[in-house]
């Protein structure tokens, strides 16, 4: 099971994955160039939605597909500093 971090620090918005930084795969598609954001839909908390999803999925194509539906859902409604399990991210998607 993959734990996924956030907070906010001097440098800004931080996101790890299992304690590394998470990759914001803008070669897949750039919402924000500024990176991660979260607590508002808008282009920072669609990346972290496309990172997440496609760190989790391991399929680049169906993260994109999902990735409006799980910012407005899961990352808009994060705290400042948070933490979502893989288990976690994996019941917030649709089947399938």
């Amino acid at each position: 099971m993959k734990i996924y971090e956030g907070g906010r620090g001097l440098g800004g918005a931080q996101v790890t994955v299992d304690g590394a930084p998470l990759d914001p795969r803008f070669e897949v598609k750039t919402f924000s160039p500024m990176g991660f954001e979260w607590t508002y839909e808008g282009d920072g908390p669609r990346q972290l939605a496309l990172a997440l999803l496609c760190d989790h999925l391991g399929d680049p194509a169906r993260a994109l597909a999902l990735t409006e539906d799980f910012m407005r859902r899961v990352v808009a409604e994060l705290d400042n500093a948070w933490m979502l399990t893989s288990e976690e991210i994996a019941a917030a998607l649709p089947a399938g």
